[in-house]
């Protein structure tokens, strides 16, 4: 563990490893403009830092959330979330502070699904190698005693009211019986029709803070949709469309995609589910693997033709053969904007070899999956055809 010293019983100071320095520096490239690059090589510095602590002193199984969508984050908001067995750690670094406050922004605070339990102040010195930890609070303080500022969206939390030994947090996590979260409000459902605008209108790279341009209820509604959020990302680097499905059987998979688990793999037409096909030949497919409640699974997505169009088939199926998915599992899909549609799931009301649902769609239309239980590292995406 990089864990150097406590240089008073209140301060917590972490070495960041040595080789994280050009490894964050070299991953912070693929953002928009200056201000992001630096603000994902800080939050990469935060995390090589504290996590090895976390794993040490609270859990081994502590580790970041929703890894593959950092990047996306980090375009836009400063931190990260850390899950220690169900327990959300934010982290909100800064270079410097003069430890009076923490300011935290606000989409870590009033979007329901980017909440955390806890809150840690952290000062990062990439100079110095280290990172000081001098404090933590929870959601719930933040809400009922931190100030907002409207000209930056940030809730500012004086140090008196944090907790400044970060050795009581282990004990606290354990023992304490109050809610950690404050009750937040969802945002009002945003039209597919609007998202798209402002992911045009808020992709241009020129618009250096894209989360001050637009109302924080609007702002709010599209960059908690992760699959909006991406897109954004996307757009806002200059890249065509990452998730046409379509493309990815024609040309193989974006590498963008590739990076969340997807690849190609070919099948004949009786091991797919191929019906409309009258020879034993090939069909290309698409496939990713998930954990899921520690086991593997594959989710494919098959296109099955005929005279009448393509029936996109999605399919959930046990890595191992043979082997059954448990009773109460779910395969299910959603528009874009996350609405269901008849027969849009398939339930397994007891043990089964598959769940699968089966869509029609029309060009250039868009679709989320989601499984329960969750995937780990689950995040909507929005699969185009």
């Amino acid at each position: 563990m990089n864990l150097l010293t406590f240089t008073s019983p209140n301060d917590l100071i972490l070495e960041i490893p040595p080789t994280a320095l050009n490894q964050a520096w070299t991953k912070s490239q693929v953002f928009s403009n200056a201000n992001s690059r630096y603000q994902a090589y800080m939050n990469e510095l935060c995390l090589k830092a504290i996590l090895p602590w976390l794993q040490e002193e609270f859990t081994p199984q502590a580790k970041v959330s929703n890894s593959t969508a950092l990047p996306s984050i980090w375009e836009f908001i400063n931190g990260s979330t850390i899950d220690l067995d169900g327990t959300k750690i934010i982290l909100v670094p800064h270079e410097s502070m003069d430890l009076c406050e923490l300011r935290i922004p606000q989409e870590w605070v009033d979007i329901p699904s980017l909440i955390g339990d806890y809150y840690l102040g952290v000062e990062i010195q990439p100079e110095d190698g280290f990172v000081r930890v001098w404090g933590y609070c929870t959601h719930t303080q933040i809400k009922n005693q931190a100030v907002y500022d409207s000209r930056d969206r940030t809730y500012a939390l004086a140090a008196d009211y944090m907790t400044i030994d970060i050795s009581i947090l282990a004990v606290e996590r354990e023992f304490c019986q109050q809610s950690t979260r404050a009750a937040i409000n969802p945002f009002p459902p945003l039209p597919t029709t609007q998202a798209e605008n402002l992911i045009n209108r808020l992709g241009n790279p020129e618009i250096i803070s894209p989360r001050l341009e637009i109302p924080f209820a609007i702002w709010g509604a599209l960059i908690s949709h992760s699959g909006w959020r991406q897109h954004l990302y996307n757009r806002r680097l200059g890249q065509p469309e990452q998730f046409s499905v379509i493309q990815w059987l024609q040309n193989g998979v974006s590498q963008a995609a590739q990076q969340l688990g997807w690849d190609s793999l070919n099948l004949n037409f009786s091991s797919a589910g191929a019906r409309s096909l009258e020879t034993a030949q090939p069909i290309t497919v698409i496939s990713r693997q998930l954990t899921i409640v520690g086991q593997l699974y594959e989710l494919r997505i098959i296109p099955q033709i005929d005279e009448e169009g393509t029936i996109w088939r999605f399919e959930l199926n046990h890595t191992i053969p043979g082997a059954f998915i448990p009773n109460d599992f779910k395969l299910r899909l959603l528009t874009e904007d996350l609405q269901p549609f008849p027969d849009n799931e398939d339930i397994a009301t007891k043990t089964s070899t598959q769940l699968c649902v089966e869509v029609v769609l029309e060009s250039g239309e868009g679709i989320v999956w989601e499984i329960e239980p969750l995937p780990e590292n689950y995040t909507s995406e929005i699969l185009r055809f």
